[in-house]
């Protein structure tokens, strides 16, 4: 065997594509990615708190958007068909747990006043709101009190 022979099979040891003239190959830099079942493909649904405590809302402003009854509607406060928490009064948001009542239960309220706390208790503070806003309690105290004047 010739030393040009040798040559050759020494550099088809090397290199055993350079022969045929079919260049380099390529390799991946990247592993394949594979496939997925679910490619997370919807959009978020934008839950959760809307408006939080003490924040002023008029009626119809939501204050929690929900998947159940994470929290439960409370004083003048009204639930959607979806879950969805709604004022039905204007004045200012309060969340609050009832003492003695399932310990896990969230409620969410509204309060006529910025400082006021829920659940209320109205056998000593009296009602916070009346029907129309008209007191009727101090009405009836007005009209009694006008009563003996007058006799």
């Amino acid at each position: 065997m010739s030393l040009q022979g040798l040559w050759r099979c020494a550099e088809l040891l090397r290199n055993p594509f350079k022969p045929a003239g079919l260049g380099s190959v390529r390799t991946a830099t990247k592993r394949a990615g594979g496939t997925v079942s679910n490619h997370g493909g919807s959009p978020g649904k934008r839950l959760g708190v809307k408006k939080f405590s003490d924040e002023f809302v008029i009626p119809g402003n939501i204050l929690v958007r929900q998947r159940g009854t994470v929290f439960h509607p409370g004083q003048h406060v009204k639930m959607g068909r979806d879950h969805t928490l709604y004022a039905t009064v204007p004045g200012f948001v309060r969340f609050y747990k009832v003492p003695g009542a399932r310990k896990d239960r969230k409620f969410v309220g509204i309060v006529l006043n910025k400082g006021e706390k829920l659940p209320r208790d109205e056998q000593n503070q009296g009602r916070s709101r009346f029907f129309g806003l008209v007191d009727l309690n101090a009405f009836k105290k007005e009209v009694a009190a006008e009563a003996t004047a007058s006799s």
